[in-house]
């Protein structure tokens, strides 16, 4: 699964938003997404994310949230 498709299904799984460290944490935890040089998602690489999807992805009020 791609670092979008996986930060989208850990907002799925929690509404209201999490932070960059909570989708980080829930994506190694779950192995929905694995680096090619197998270290684990930061949440520098969350954040990175996001900001490249802002059709996807708003940030507010600390949290991630998923724009529908």
């Amino acid at each position: 699964m791609s670092l979008p498709e996986a930060i989208t299904y850990a907002l799925v799984q929690r509404n209201g938003g999490l932070t960059t460290d909570q989708i980080a944490e829930q994506i190694n935890r779950n192995h929905w997404h694995v680096r090619k040089d197998g270290n684990l998602v930061t949440s520098a690489q969350v954040y990175a994310t996001i900001m490249r999807y802002p059709q996807q992805f708003c940030k507010a009020e600390g949290r991630i949230m998923l724009l529908m």
